[in-house]
């Protein structure tokens, strides 16, 4: 018994006494939010997507794949017309919303419908959060070109 105590207190010791830790410094946070909100403001969302380079024509080897990731993660929730499911149709979804909040929408879907105005209006219209579907950044533009044809460009 003795043992095991002595045990557990060496143990306490070494972790305390353990390798320091990096600090993270505490601000009141006024420049992240200056920096969603100047973000936000521009209509692109909140996100790592600051700029999306779109190509005409569009980019062909994409489309397949955006579309099996649609089949396979979107389409219980999102129709390609206009038609409102559990999530918005997608309709023209490319002609309303900037590329790089589409997919910051897609990547970041959390923060989005935390602090993104317009995320927010389609939480209220739908009734129900979009769930994190862990899409890659490769994989949303994918769909962004998918998107893109579903609305008829060429």
């Amino acid at each position: 018994m003795k043992n095991l105590i002595s045990v557990i207190i060496l143990a306490i010791l070494f972790a305390a006494c353990g390798p320091e830790r990096p600090k993270v410094e505490e601000g009141n946070g006024a420049n992240e939010e200056n920096a969603v909100a100047e973000n936000a403001n521009e209509g692109k969302g909140i996100g790592q997507v600051k700029e999306v380079t779109l190509n005409t024509p569009l980019e062909q080897d994409r489309i397949p794949r955006g579309k099996a990731i649609y089949e396979m993660k979107c389409q219980a929730c999102h129709r390609l017309d206009d038609q409102r499911v559990v999530g918005p149709g997608w309709k023209d979804v490319t002609k309303k919303r900037k590329p790089e909040w589409i997919m910051n929408m897609i990547t970041n879907v959390d923060v989005m419908l935390e602090r993104d105005e317009e995320a927010q209006k389609l939480l209220e219209l739908c009734l129900t959060r979009m769930p994190n579907q862990n899409v890659s950044l490769g994989d949303a533009r994918d769909v962004l070109e998918f998107m893109r044809q579903n609305d008829g460009e060429k």
